[in-house]
């Protein structure tokens, strides 16, 4: 295969260097559409067209649904009825302090329904720097975003007047008109679950006059020439332009209060007067944040789909702070609701993005990664709980208690920014309580768990599941209590870390429901979903014990039987039983799609299991699969994903596996060696130093490891070190059709199990 190799270029408007593949920016790689042909029979990533910067506290998007349906876009529908402020990738989870505006020709027209105006796709421009769109009434909307706000530019047609609906959406808002400054301010006051005093307070800035103003209620959609407040359950304003303008609006939002919208929007548009410039400073943006991984030597479809993944998981953490008029950083708790000094994160649920989306963030941003330990030490002063599903307050959703994870993950990698001693006495508040939200809020069936050596089923829902991923955690708290010397907490946590073996059953050779008595869950069949376990079967869950495959290895029989089961994943029909659930939901009928037996990459139980391969001596099988799962069930369209893309963990594992290896274990310093998808990749790390990956002859057939060197040194092990990586060097490997069944088996090649660890 011809190379095409990643240059170097001049970007004449700011005068500063964009990374380019043949040309191109690396952000033009990316399709912000990717995964929004979604719904909730079938969701193909969940995901909306965002514009946005890395980690910003606010996106921007059009909006195809209603008002608070969490399905704010969706490919096959083809009205816009907003652009609005937004925040939530999830359907399930819905959004909060949202805001819309919509631009309309001829008759005012209020209601979300009847000013939604139709658009064809061949219209529309979706890059992270830049949303375009030309709806059918010839009026084109562009955007482009700030980390806090966005630009906005309406061109009108000629002939007829335009105007712009503010929507307040579904809460209480205010809206104040300032028809001589050009100007709406005003607050938004909406979401689930959320903070009773959080509001977004917003300042929209206009360049062009206003030829009439008034405000509207949606409450009968009233509404109020000439009006210039107006405050109460989706109250909004209106203002028109005249025939043929093209109007530009600037807008940011603070949490804080209006004032602070007023500096952000010094701090982030103040320079801005044309939305190019702030398109060009957004697109240098993510330029430099993508080029921090520089692929060669691969399809422009095998780029697109990757920068297109990179950008998905470089949304999250969101950013939860603002900076004062010393440039501090502060925020409003979205937990205690007061001001604190410091930094905030939100948007996130443990469950899924501990396994992968945090490891990608720790390898690339471990500033920010260890500011996001310091915040959770926050979230624990300010609501009396580690935070697991932060939406933006804490939701409690799914199960586990993954904070500890994370603080072990940064621990051993370096990123030591926090108390330890803070954060096991956190957990162990968690382990051994159970919270006022949710069943990842402290612990569910904590009590059971600790005298038990597991949750029991039917007692207890997703019992089974709640047990494996609690012994993960304790292993985390036994990790970071014996690296920093807790003797304590090492104690404690090491007694429970195997809990995992007690809900194994060895005449099924699967991980089952067992009630208080130490009874197996009759009727038992490995393809039911639901029950004793979370969005899945025995057939997903028998693979979460990350901490010690060797001891998982141990209970199924032996290398040989361990591998003939992980074969039997793919193999077996990729029937469905619904169980508990009570008919097919999406999850399932994504399984089915995929074709790949019980293999159920579009949720997260089973997505690190073909890893797995590599603790059992066959690591030539995690290679192939890697390489097969990534062409198969990914690409950069609007069917982009396997599932739910889930706040950037599908994204991540596709971005970490493309580079060639995956965060099997969290709370290890190890990333487990499955296949390279480019013919080589240079990462340019937070210390300024390189990491380069060269696979040789690498390609569609060519999947497998022949050999492989460590800055010139042989390397047979089947997993990387994360200082390795960070020390910079370069990784050398012969890529080959033939699977080599001699490298890479013996002991000492073997990623780390805490079985094979001295205690």
């Amino acid at each position: 295969m011809k190379r095409s190799f990643l240059t170097v270029f001049s970007f004449c408007l700011l005068a500063t260097q964009t990374i380019a593949q043949g040309g191109r920016s690396l952000a033009s790689y990316v399709n912000t559409l990717q995964g929004t042909n979604s719904k909730h029979e079938l969701t193909r990533g969940n995901t909306y067209p965002t514009t946005a910067l890395p980690f910003g506290m606010h996106t921007w998007t059009p909006q195809t649904g209603r008002n608070g349906d969490g399905w704010k876009y969706q490919y096959f529908l083809n009205k816009i009825r907003g652009f609005q402020q937004a925040h939530q990738c999830s359907s399930w989870s819905n959004d909060y302090c949202v805001f819309s505006l919509m631009p309309g020709t001829g008759k005012l027209e209020v209601n979300e329904e009847k000013r939604a105006v139709s658009f064809s796709h061949k219209n529309e421009t979706a890059l992270p720097h830049y949303y375009k769109v030309t709806l059918d009434n010839k009026v084109t909307t562009e955007m482009s975003p700030t980390e806090r706000g966005a630009f906005l530019r309406f061109s009108f047609p000629k002939g007829t007047d335009g105007y712009l609906v503010l929507d307040g959406y579904t809460g209480l808002s205010s809206v104040e008109i300032h028809p001589k400054e050009n100007m709406i301010t005003g607050f938004v006051q909406n979401g689930r679950g959320v903070h009773p005093d959080l509001k977004s307070h917003f300042v929209i800035r206009f360049d062009k006059p206003f030829s009439s103003w008034g405000t509207w209620s949606a409450k009968g959609d009233q509404v109020f020439n000439d009006s210039v407040t107006k405050e109460g359950r989706g109250a909004g304003a209106w203002v028109r332009f005249k025939p043929g303008t093209v109007v530009q609006a600037r807008t940011v939002s603070s949490y804080i209060s209006p004032e602070q919208a007023l500096l952000t929007f010094e701090q982030e548009l103040g320079s801005f007067t044309r939305l190019e410039q702030a398109k060009a400073k957004a697109e240098e943006t993510w330029n430099k944040h993508l080029g921090r991984i520089k692929m060669e030597g691969g399809s422009e479809s095998d780029l697109a789909t990757f920068y297109s993944c990179f950008f998905r998981a470089s949304l999250f953490s969101r950013q939860f702070y603002e900076y004062d008029e010393k440039g501090e950083p502060y925020y409003r708790s979205p937990y205690d609701g007061k001001i604190h000094k410091g930094y905030m994160f939100t948007d996130t649920g443990f469950w899924d993005t501990f396994r992968a989306q945090f490891p990608l963030n720790a390898l690339l941003y471990p500033t920010m990664h260890g500011r996001y330990m310091q915040a959770m030490l926050a979230a624990k002063e300010q609501c009396g709980w580690l935070p697991s599903w932060s939406f933006p307050g804490e939701a409690g959703s799914m199960i586990g208690n993954h904070a500890i994870s994370l603080f072990t993950d940064a621990w051993v990698k370096g990123i030591r920014t926090f108390d330890p001693k803070a954060a096991l006495e956190a957990y162990y508040h968690e382990a051994t309580n159970k919270g006022p939200w949710g069943p990842a809020n402290g612990r569910h069936g904590w009590k059971e768990y600790f005298q038990l050596g597991y949750v029991p089923y039917p007692e207890i829902g997703e019992a089974t599941a709640k047990t494996l991923e609690y012994a993960y955690d304790d292993f985390c708290g036994y990790q970071l209590a014996k690296e920093t010397g807790n003797g304590f907490y090492e104690n404690i946590f090491s007694r429970q870390m195997y809990n995992y073996k007690n809900v194994y059953d060895s005449s099924t050779g699967f991980m089952r429901g067992r009630n208080a008595k130490g009874e197996w869950s009759a009727n038992f069949d490995p393809i039911e979903w639901g029950g004793p376990f979370t969005e899945g079967n025995a057939w997903h869950w028998d693979w979460s014990v990350f901490h010690d495959v060797n001891g998982l290895i141990g209970l199924l029989g032996g290398d040989n039987r361990f591998v003939t089961k992980m074969d039997s994943v793919f193999s077996v029909p990729n029937a469905v039983k619904v169980g508990s659930y009570g008919g097919m939901i999406h999850e399932m009928t994504e399984m089915v799609m995929a074709n790949m037996g019980q293999y159920a990459h579009g949720n997260q139980p089973i997505q690190h299991m073909l890893y797995l391969y590599n603790y059992a001596g066959q690591p030539w099988k995690a290679q192939q699969k890697a390489r097969e799962v990534m062409a198969k069930l990914y690409n950069a369209t609007e069917n982009g994903y396997p599932g739910d893309e889930d706040q950037g963990q599908t994204s991540s594992w596709y971005v970490l596996s493309a580079m060639g290896f995956y965060s099997v274990c969290p709370g290890t310093d190890q990333y487990v060696f499955g296949s390279p998808l480019f013919g080589k990749m240079t990462l340019t790390l937070e210390n300024g130093k390189q990491f380069v990956i060269n696979a040789k002859g690498n390609n569609a057939s060519n999947v497998y490891i022949k050999e492989a060197k460590l800055n010139n040194q042989s390397y047979t092990r089947t997993y990387i070190r994360h200082g390795d990586i960070v020390a910079g060097g370069q990784l050398d490997l012969e890529m080959s059709a033939q699977p080599q069944t001699s490298r890479g088996t013996s002991a000492a090649d073997r990623p780390f199990s805490v079985s094979l660890q001295p205690q």
